[in-house]
């Protein structure tokens, strides 16, 4: 059985006293570039400063007692390892995460914060050090987007979207994993409006599983929104391929242009990730014409020396 409305709204009950319900914001110059109505959900804003506060929670708080006094582990390039430690240290129990090495030490240090311990491993080895720390100390694995607890948790930020702005005709949000973006799709199809992940071209998986329909795995490629270089997992994949979402590609430049152009116009900082869907909506807009869009600033955790012009 694949995620359910009903498993999206117990999450939000279970995750409330523990998450930010984030504000909408919209921008009229954004809305005459577009040509729609576009309202953005400020996930940047949440607990860790992303989404991935809602996921975390959800699941570690879902977990029973045996289970959680094992302790819990994931691999994250960030903003998950963030959201697991935060929600670990609400429950009390050991956290452990596989962080890539070369990752950004603005979250890497906000691991640390939240009390969490940090293995390093490459990129393309993650995994495979989550199962052999596993296989040492019986941790428990809470997968950063493959995982039923976690996509309910993710989709609580789309159901508090159409709750805040009815009759929207299509969420709009950053695909890496599919975590946020098969969760929205479970909400959205509940109510009957579409969705639209956006993707980096040079990290296209997504984009090609969902347009050949076969799950292809991560390119391996380097992209500056590193939040997103995970290929789809098979539930993300399944709950995307049956909602009838469809995702489109950005540029790397794009994506630095869409981020400084929210924080000089909309006043608001978004980490590169997030601001993949400032880029689609202003790449595709001919798509969005003449709808009323949510879309979703999926976090905020950036270097911004990193971007200075």
């Amino acid at each position: 059985m694949l995620v359910s409305y009903q498993e999206v709204v117990e999450a939000h009950r279970k995750i409330g006293p523990f998450v930010h319900r984030t504000p909408v914001i919209s921008s009229n110059y954004l809305n005459e570039r577009v040509g729609a109505d576009v309202f953005f959900k400020c996930e940047n804003l949440q607990k860790v400063g992303a989404f991935k506060a809602r996921g975390a929670v959800n699941a570690v708080l879902s977990l029973s007692d045996a289970d959680a006094g094992r302790g819990v582990i994931t691999h994250s390039s960030g903003n998950h390892g963030q959201a697991v430690a935060y929600a670990c240290a609400i429950r009390g129990v050991k956290a452990t995460i596989v962080v890539p090495e070369g990752a950004s030490s603005v979250k890497v240090d906000a691991i640390r914060g939240y009390g969490a311990e940090i293995e390093f491993a490459p990129q393309a080895d993650r995994e495979s050090r989550v199962a052999e720390l596993v296989a040492a100390g019986g941790m428990v694995i809470v997968h950063p987007f493959n995982d039923r607890a976690v996509i309910a948790g993710q989709g609580t930020a789309a159901l508090e979207l159409f709750e805040d702005i009815p009759d929207l005709d299509v969420v709009v949000v950053p695909v890496g994993g599919g975590g946020l973006a098969s969760g929205s799709a479970v909400v959205a199809s509940e109510v009957g409006a579409d969705v639209v992940g956006v993707e980096p071209e040079v990290v296209d998986d997504a984009f090609r599983s969902l347009r050949d329909g076969t799950l292809y795995g991560a390119t391996g490629a380097r992209s500056v929104g590193d939040g997103l270089l995970t290929g789809l997992g098979d539930i993300t994949f399944s709950i995307l391929s049956r909602s009838g979402a469809s995702v489109v590609l950005v540029s790397e430049s794009e994506i630095v242009e869409a981020m400084r152009l929210v924080a000089t116009r909309m006043k608001v900082v978004v980490e590169p990730s997030g601001a993949t869907v400032v880029a689609g909506l202003l790449r595709y807009a001919s798509q969005f014409s003449g709808l009323r869009v949510g879309a979703v600033f999926s976090g905020g955790n950036v270097d911004l020396a990193g971007f200075a012009p």
